[in-house]
């Protein structure tokens, strides 16, 4: 019973029907490689880690490298084939791919670190911190510990049924909206407590957001996809 995902305009009205959050705030951010460097020299969980170096089976969508999002447009190099998270948020996918693969499933991976100037974008263009993150405090994305992903089964690969799409902006996402099928609600489940027992958040608005916990421990990133592929 997938919804179609309101569009931009819907989503544009909907928040001109309310203030947007407003901080003063402003967030460090590391635009050098060499400085990300040194800070993983200094504490090894702070690398990060291309997933599929780690977990060759998942399944890669990576909606921002293409037209297929909430925007209409690429936000990364539409030859973007890689996505990364920090060694720690890494290694407990693997924990949880493992185990959904016993149940003949497994994962497909829609984004997990985004730049900082992509979140700048999205918020020029949304301005809600219900919806998208407020670069002034920066974001799970940045930080390299937030993942949007969902399950598919193996070995076709087709998505299970989660109710919605991915960045669906309504409160049929939201975790705690209870108006689904029993099988709707027993996959986000899954998904939700196979991801918690190895450590993740879960976002309430959004049921494919897992983010890893203790975000201050990890700097807010700027760096280019290529960059980061290209590091030691």
């Amino acid at each position: 019973m997938t919804s179609p995902r309101p569009s931009l305009i819907a989503l544009v009205f909907l928040l001109t029907q309310s203030a947007p959050t407003e901080t003063t705030a402003q967030v460090a951010v590391c635009r050098s490689r060499d400085s990300l460097q040194r800070s993983i020299e200094q504490n090894a969980e702070n690398r990060l880690v291309e997933l599929k170096t780690r977990i060759p089976s998942l399944e890669y969508e990576l909606r921002y490298a293409s037209s297929n999002n909430f925007v209409g447009k690429p936000m990364y190099p539409t030859r973007t084939r890689v996505t990364f998270l920090r060694k720690p948020a890494a290694e407990a996918l693997q924990k949880v791919q493992q185990e959904l693969n016993h149940q003949g499933l497994g994962l497909k991976i829609w984004d997990a670190y985004r730049p900082h100037s992509v979140t700048v974008a999205f918020w020029e263009l949304i301005g809600d911190e219900r919806y998208v993150a407020n670069p002034a405090k920066g974001s799970g994305h940045n930080r390299g510990i937030a993942v949007d992903l969902t399950l598919i089964e193996l070995p076709s690969g087709k998505e299970i049924d989660m109710g919605t799409g991915f960045d669906h902006f309504s409160d049929t996402a939201h975790h705690s909206f209870n108006q689904l099928p029993i099988q709707v609600s027993s996959n986000r489940n899954l998904l939700r407590t196979t991801m918690e027992k190895y450590g993740f958040k879960y976002y309430e608005e959004e049921w494919w957001h897992y983010s890893w916990p203790d975000p201050a421990r990890f700097e807010v990133l700027d760096i280019p996809f290529e960059k980061l592929k290209r590091m030691r």
